[in-house]
């Protein structure tokens, strides 16, 4: 029976391998054929006897990423080959040397920048992190390491079904909190979409199938409307005889949902569930009248609102997307968004990078597509950035979703700036030792201060002093990872030279008071003192800003500690081994860990989880395990940064306790609205509220309400019982 079982998987891994030569078949040249078979062959010799979490052979893994390079982002040969063995070095006893020998120095720089890093990281520090600046460092040589790595990041989510559930929190939190916004950046639309969708899916597994329910459930009504919509727009196009093709297509779950999320409305409220995109065939010199004659064409027969015109085309995002949006109003009274592109828009759009460097000889009038200028930006800050590998990650990731703003030079030159740049972070795009001397500016010719926020559109004269340095407020207002990057280098010499001072001030103190100077100590300051940084805590103490004296109050603290001393745990391997110890005295309503233990923790106050919600255990530093709700704000930085800290969590309802939960109203005002609100509360349910805030304006009425309740269940009866009081609208949990 077993045999049979392997040669039908045998039969399928030639099929998947023969689907991926036919749709690569198209670009191979001479050789090229040969090449793939070699890394093919190489691969599923490496991985024959592994096999991935579902139970399938491990090689329909490469398989499926090498397939996901050629359809979905349009990469050639060369990548086809490093998709195909991007896992060897990591997983089998291959080494890069080999690599290197067999498939030449191009693809062994690739695989070097996909496999992870592998040793010991330092306290507070995140291996995930450390492992997604060693790819962006390849970045500057090659940017098909990122692209690999996002179509096996694809993949995986396509697949995490089969996981544990803690693994796909963690993994779906670090997929949202950095390959999607890689992903738009890189101007991979649909797959950031998918991306996205996957995310929630794992996340928020009940919210994605309502809503994926809800849309195939209005798939018909919709299509006959799509159809009525674009029938006289199709008619008129026809006459002026354009080469065009017009999509219906609709919005993905995630944005569905946190436009329900932002707006605290249900599905039935979502107006633009999807978008019309007409895309047209037309010359290079000819797109961008081609596109304007098309939307005159759909405002001719619908009505658009004025503040929902997007014209990328004239100025193309950063990172090369083009296309005109207008948002018009149907004969039905529903707004529409409409998207009118050419062929080489929509590709761009759909497979971003790659497809960019496709037309890259086609210049359109000459212009510099915005995707070169972000990645050799990229490239300026990895090579200026000396930062802990998670304060870089964030300071990257901080400009990866941000939209831009156009400002112009005194001789007027077009200067693209993220979304809420200042004069300074215009300063420093012009030159470092023009930012570092910023006095201030002139914009529009009237004088500006350094923290003004640029609009599109100003026009910005800078003016130097050379007696002006950086100093640390810079970093509070500046948005741009160049203008913090050369901040920092500047603050840094003198900050060693503070830091330096208080080491020397602290070592003295612990010598008076007989405690050693070493690393755990110097933790255990740090973290008294509330700093990020054993280098930020000197800094204080060299500045003055935390008093030397003060440094006995935590030798008072440090003997208290020891006193009542807990099992040190530092991480989710620790936490297991302290599990076989604990022992609670009472029985508990959350288990945590892989057996599902009773242990002591305490409450996020970020998100406040109640029995019922999602939860997740986070070990900390110094409080032990905090659970989070796994839709807190705070969730998918943790779960991406820290994911080697992340334990399981789940409710058993053993007893009655009160949790604090915030609910919002809104509705109109009326005579003996509050009366009738506190009287369900504490009256007919007999729910304890810690406080009650309400605001009126013009009728209208919002109030926010913190009760004690038992769980989801106790909070959701009480939500349906405001709800069906008079004058109010909607009632709804916040965190």
């Amino acid at each position: 029976m077993i045999a049979i079982d392997l040669e039908v998987e045998k039969q399928e891994i030639i099929r998947r391998y023969r689907k991926l030569l036919r749709h690569a078949k198209p670009f191979l040249k001479d050789g090229d054929a040969k090449l793939i078979k070699k890394a093919f062959n190489t691969s599923n010799e490496a991985h024959k006897e592994m096999r991935r979490k579902s139970g399938e052979p491990y090689i329909y893994h490469p398989l499926a990423v090498a397939q996901i390079c050629v359809d979905e982002i349009g990469l050639g040969t060369t990548s086809i080959i490093a998709a195909l063995l991007h896992d060897v070095v990591e997983d089998t006893d291959m080494e890069l040397e080999d690599i290197r020998r067999e498939f030449g120095p191009k693809v062994a720089r690739i695989i070097d920048g996909l496999t992870k890093i592998s040793g010991v990281f330092e306290h507070g520090s995140s291996q995930q992190a450390e492992n997604f600046r060693k790819m962006l460092l390849t970045l500057s040589e090659d940017v098909r390491v990122i692209l690999i790595k996002l179509a096996d990041r694809l993949h995986n989510m396509r697949t995490l079904d089969s996981m544990q559930r803690n693994s796909q929190l963690k993994i779906a939190s670090e997929t949202m909190y950095l390959y999607a916004p890689l992903a738009h950046r890189l101007g991979l639309y649909s797959m950031k979409s998918e991306l996205e969708d996957l995310y929630l899916k794992f996340t928020e597994p009940q919210v994605y199938r309502e809503i994926a329910r809800n849309i195939s459930s209005t798939k018909a009504s919709r299509n006959r409307f799509i159809r009525q919509f674009i029938s006289p727009i199709e008619d008129e196009l026809k006459k002026i005889d354009l080469d065009f093709i017009i999509k219906g297509r609709p919005k993905s779950i995630y944005s569905i949902w946190n436009k329900m999320r932002k707006k605290n409305i249900p599905f039935e409220e979502v107006f633009d569930l999807f978008a019309i995109r007409i895309i047209i065939n037309a010359d290079i010199d000819q797109e961008k009248a081609a596109c304007w004659q098309v939307y005159s064409v759909v405002t001719d027969y619908y009505k658009p609102n004025p503040d929902r015109l997007r014209d990328w085309i004239s100025t193309p995002k950063a990172n090369g997307y083009e296309s005109l949006h207008s948002t018009v109003m149907s004969s039905t009274g529903q707004w529409v968004e409409v998207q009118i592109r050419t062929r080489r828009m929509d590709e761009i759009a759909e497979k971003g990078y790659a497809a960019h460097w496709k037309y890259k000889e086609q210049k359109v009038n000459n212009k510099e597509v915005g995707l070169e200028k972000w990645i050799s930006r990229v490239r300026e800050m990895l090579e200026s950035n000396e930062a802990p590998a998670i304060e870089f990650v964030d300071d990257f990731r901080s400009n990866l979703f941000n939209e831009e703003v156009f400002a112009f030079t005194p001789k007027g030159d077009l200067k693209p700036m993220p979304n809420g740049a200042t004069a300074l972070d215009f300063a420093f795009e012009i030159h470092s030792e023009i930012g570092a001397h910023c006095l201030g500016a002139k914009v529009n010719q009237r004088l500006v201060p350094l923290n003004y926020v640029l609009k599109n559109g100003d026009q910005v004269e800078i003016l130097t002093s050379d007696k002006q340095k950086p100093s640390e407020d810079w970093l509070r207002f500046v948005v741009s990872s160049k203008a913090k990057a050369k901040i920092k280098d500047c603050l840094k010499e003198e900050k060693k030279k503070a830091a330096t001072d208080g080491k020397e001030i602290v070592e003295r103190k612990l010598r008076q008071m007989k405690l050693p100077m070493n690393q755990e100590v110097v933790n255990q300051l740090r973290a008294f003192f509330e700093t990020k940084t054993s280098l930020d805590f000197f800094y204080k103490v060299g500045k003055g800003l935390i008093d030397a004296k003060e440094i006995k109050r935590f030798k008072e603290f440090k003997q208290t500690a020891q006193q009542t001393q807990k099992p040190q745990i530092s991480d989710a391997k620790s936490f297991e081994r302290e599990m076989s110890k604990a022992k609670s005295q009472e029985p508990d309503f959350l288990l945590i860990g892989e057996d599902m233990n009773e242990v002591d923790y305490k409450f996020a106050k970020c998100c406040n989880p109640i029995p019922g919600d999602d939860v997740f255990g986070f070990v900390t530093v110094n409080e032990g395990i905090k659970i989070h709700r796994t839709s807190c704000p705070n969730s998918v930085e943790l779960l991406s940064n820290y994911g080697y800290r992340v334990v399981k969590a789940k409710w058993t309802s053993q007893q009655e306790i009160a949790f604090l939960a915030g609910l919002k109203l809104d509705g109109t005002d009326r005579v003996g609205l509050i009366n009738d609100i506190t009287r369900i509360i504490s009256d007919e349910l007999h729910v304890n509220m810690q406080s009650i805030s309400v605001e009126t304006e013009g009728g209208v009425f919002e109030g926010a309400i913190k009760v004690y309740v038992n769980d989801t269940r106790h909070l959701e009866y009480l939500i349906r019982k405001l709800e069906k009081v008079k004058g109010i609208m909607k009632v709804f949990r916040f965190h």
